[in-house]
């Protein structure tokens, strides 16, 4: 007779985040122009406020102007020397030419926008950069290669070719994707796979580069050209599909080119038409500087910049990390939502689920004993059984005579008792009749997608204890919530096997389970969602994630769980790994939308309403300058109302 002990899951542990991440985007040239130029408009603003003398809050604003719009026009003037006019250029002429009538401030914080949004490109591209750098640095630089003498030498990886026979020893990373010829140990592949433990290997199990081997050691014969590895085609993966995602631009900027040729087109007609039938100078030339401003779009930059930054700020308050205007924007066309499991529904790592013991067994004693056992380990599984023990509170017995055996298990003397613990494995040399119980047990335990951890007590097995990866308590009302805002059911994605995985989707909610993937198969199925019309956004935390975080239209990575890869990679980070923040930023992504649309409208009327006066009537230059700029205003602080709390608290 067998009974079981369910345990109680422990508390997740936060991931510090990575230093020098700050450091590396200040180095930016601009970032830091960006910076000044805020910092020069906020000094400006707080002269004129305080009434200091004009010349002063001129002066600053002024310097606002070089620091923030130099590059801008630059840009500008390169583009039209190719024959090509862009907003760049139009916006400093706009700027300047707001000074020119004395409405310097809303020049001024026109550049700081500009300058704004310029910096934001430059971040994400450096963080295409990194995010290859920090891949081509999980493959080991050197390998063992063995000779036909039977000596051996050290050479760089890429040196490798395929036929090569290596020897990987304990705790190295392996430094070619190879089929294993001799020895037996346990191989971490999560950087590939996603699993969150060690697989063992054995004669004619395939090993990839850059994993971590465990405490054995292999020989392998590479069987895959170096730069044919599974994280060489990660790195392709990665470049690919980031170099897409970069050109990606907010819908305004798409309609900027023609916006620009036609109201510098309009105003050069409106001043040179009247002029070759005699009008006089003054006043055309006044009605096309007229035209000129009121026709600018800078309440269509503000109808649309202010909304979104806003979210991205709310949303910064409440835990999610987006990173550019851009990407607000296109969280609201999400129409379909990826999980991968290990780490992103799941906390990632093994915890005690359960005991089931033979009869006259107590179910304390046995994970005393095999604690103390586990206890020299350091193997995720040993980890796992002794945080069980110390989480209640009981001592972890001392072991003597350990010997840990790779890809079985490790035995030890216990208070006197030979205590052996490990795979099923175990059970392999001992009488049918005499282990029944205990196979059923581990093969329901397995059947269920857990992990079944075998201990026997001098020579007989006498109980099972239970390992599984706990689910994230927010995951099932995420994906409820995800269902009723895009109307389709999440899907899951991993590279865990079929059964923890149809298990871990059976609690959550999820029908659509595709598992046993590597990178480059969630890739491919990210791809075949695309074809079929989605808007995929995908929420993953491994390196193994990184190229689907990439190709997917949104890449969502978890904070605290995350590999540095998945978090310089993703488009949005949940800081504190809150999956119930998901369904709510993307909520607030659509709100922003809709506040875009609105002052859309409401700018579009006021530069019809003006340029019509303008050209049927005649527009006086101050009340075409006060329509502008209280067009401006009214879309700059509705698209402000997204600061305040109350709209977050809205979407959850």
């Amino acid at each position: 007779m067998i009974s079981s002990t369910l345990s109680t899951p422990p508390a997740i542990t936060a991931r510090p985040a990575g230093p020098g991440l700050i450091a590396r985007f200040w180095a930016l040239a601009e970032v830091r122009w960006a910076a000044i130029a805020t910092g020069l408009f906020a000094l400006g603003g707080l002269a004129q406020l305080l009434n200091a003398p004009p010349a002063l809050w001129w002066a600053l604003y002024l310097a606002c102007y070089a620091a923030g719009g130099w590059e801008p026009a630059l840009a500008g003037l390169r583009a039209l020397r190719e024959r090509t006019l862009d907003v760049d250029l139009l916006m400093i002429v706009a700027a300047i030419g707001a000074a020119s009538i004395g409405q310097v401030f809303d020049g001024a914080l026109l550049i700081v926008i500009f300058a704004t949004s310029g910096a934001l490109e430059a971040v994400a591209t450096a963080r295409t950069a990194d995010s290859v750098r920090a891949l081509l640095d999980l493959a080991p630089e050197r390998a063992t290669r063995l000779l036909p003498d039977g000596g051996e030498e050290v050479v760089d990886t890429a040196e490798l070719v395929v036929g090569d026979v290596i020897r990987i020893r304990p705790g190295e990373r392996i430094g070619a994707d190879a089929l294993v010829l001799d020895g037996t140990s346990d191989v971490d592949q999560a950087t590939i796979t996603g699993e969150p433990l060690p697989a063992a290997k054995t004669a004619g199990d395939e090993v990839f580069a850059g994993t971590l081997n465990g405490t054995g050691s292999l020989v392998a014969r590479v069987h895959r050209p170096v730069g044919e590895s599974v994280i060489a085609r990660i790195v392709a993966l990665v470049e690919e599909a980031s170099a897409t995602k970069a050109k990606t631009q907010l819908f305004i900027e798409k309609v900027e080119q023609h916006y620009s040729v036609a109201v510098v087109v309009a105003t050069l007609a409106l001043f040179s038409i009247p002029l070759a039938f005699g009008a006089e100078l003054q006043p055309t030339l006044l009605r096309a500087m007229t035209f000129m401003i009121v026709a600018s779009p800078c309440a269509v930059v503000l109808a649309t910049m202010p909304p979104l930054l806003s979210a991205i700020a709310l949303a910064g308050r409440n835990g999610v990390l987006v990173k550019s205007a851009v990407v607000m924007e296109r969280l609201a066309d999400t129409s379909l939502v990826a999980f991968d499991k290990t780490g992103t529904l799941t906390t990632g790592g093994p915890r005690l689920a359960g005991i089931h013991t033979a009869a006259d067994v107590d179910a304390t004693e046995l994970l005393r004993l095999a604690a103390g056992a586990e206890n020299p380990s350091e193997h995720p599984l040993a980890v796992a059984v002794v945080t069980a023990v110390r989480e209640r509170g009981l001592p972890v017995p001392p072991a003597n005579d350990f010997d840990s055996t790779p890809g079985r298990g490790v035995s030890a003397l216990v208070n006197g008792k030979r205590v052996a613990v490990g795979r099923p494995g175990l059970l392999d040399d001992r009488p049918q009749h005499a282990t029944a119980e205990i196979r059923r047990v581990v093969n329901d335990v397995q059947a269920a997608g857990h992990t079944a951890v075998v201990v026997a007590v001098d020579g007989q097995p006498e109980g099972v204890l239970v390992l599984a990866d706990h689910i994230r308590p927010a995951a099932a009302a995420t994906v409820e919530s995800l269902t009723t805002l895009t109307g389709a059911t999440p899907v899951l994605l991993t590279g865990d096997n079929p059964g923890a995985a149809r298990h871990l989707a059976s609690q959550v909610g999820i029908a659509d389970t595709q598992a046993d993937l590597l990178p480059a198969d969630k890739v491919d199925r990210v791809r075949d969602l695309q074809a079929q019309g989605q808007r995929v956004l995908l929420v993953g935390d491994g390196v193994n994630d990184a190229p689907a975080l990439a190709t997917a239209d949104l890449g969502v990575a978890m904070g605290r769980q995350g590999s540095d890869l998945a978090l310089q990679t993703a488009d949005a980070v949940l800081v504190r790994d809150d999956l119930s923040t998901l369904p709510a930023v993307i909520a607030l992504a659509r709100r922003a939308r809709r506040v875009v649309k609105a002052n859309l409208l409401i700018a579009a009327a006021f530069i019809v309403v003006l340029v019509t006066w303008d050209l049927i009537g005649h527009l006086p230059l101050p009340l075409g300058v006060a329509g502008h700029e209280g067009s401006t205003v009214i879309v700059g602080l509705n698209g402000l109302r997204l600061l305040r709390q109350a709209a977050w608290q809205r979407t959850t």
